[in-house]
């Protein structure tokens, strides 16, 4: 008897990755659906195993946008799925711009972390988390358990930067309640 593959979720991502499908708002090389993080609506409910987001919550719209975004991460995963988030870090963010220590250089480049690049449309930064903020947005839409985690150790992506030896990133994981957690 053949078991389905696992089906893992890549929004706003880039990066091939075996077993992984990425969603991007952008039609782009490897791209395998366009679409966004608030609208899932090219896959059932109870669907997948994992999600993964890395740096593209801070570019919804924390009125509208951002609990529609993680509703959405909700109803698409299995019970026990996985769902992996990393937003830049206000608080080590704020820390760090009002480092003395830090050259011009590196302060615009903490600067770039809180607005965003600004590089396209979509490269505007909406909201800012601190672990308190995004458990607030991850419990509004279900999810009831979340533990910060330093790396995810999947991709070498904007969760991973650090500056001055201090990562920029808030990397959370949680799973969606009703069974035992899906390994990633």
């Amino acid at each position: 008897m053949s078991h389905p593959q696992p089906l893992r979720l890549h929004i706003g991502g880039e990066t091939i990755k075996p077993g992984w499908k990425i969603v991007n708002i952008k039609q782009l090389p490897g791209v395998d659906y366009i679409g966004s993080a608030t609208d899932l609506s090219a896959f059932p409910a109870n669907s997948a195993d994992a999600i993964y987001g890395s740096h593209i919550y801070e570019h919804l719209d924390y009125m509208t946008e951002v609990l529609k975004a993680f509703k959405e991460a909700h109803r698409v995963l299995k019970p026990g799925g996985a769902f992996l988030i990393a937003v830049p870090d206000l608080e080590a963010l704020a820390r760090l711009f009002l480092d003395p220590a830090l050259d011009s250089g590196q302060r615009f480049y903490v600067m770039r972390m809180i607005y965003g690049g600004q590089t396209d449309p979509w490269d505007y930064h909406k909201v800012g988390y601190s672990l308190d903020i995004l458990a607030n947005f991850l419990g509004s839409a279900g999810f009831e358990y979340l533990e910060r985690v330093e790396s995810f150790g999947l991709f070498n992506d904007t969760s991973e930067l650090t500056i001055a030896n201090q990562r920029l990133s808030l990397n959370v994981r949680t799973f969606k309640p009703g069974a035992d957690p899906i390994p990633v």
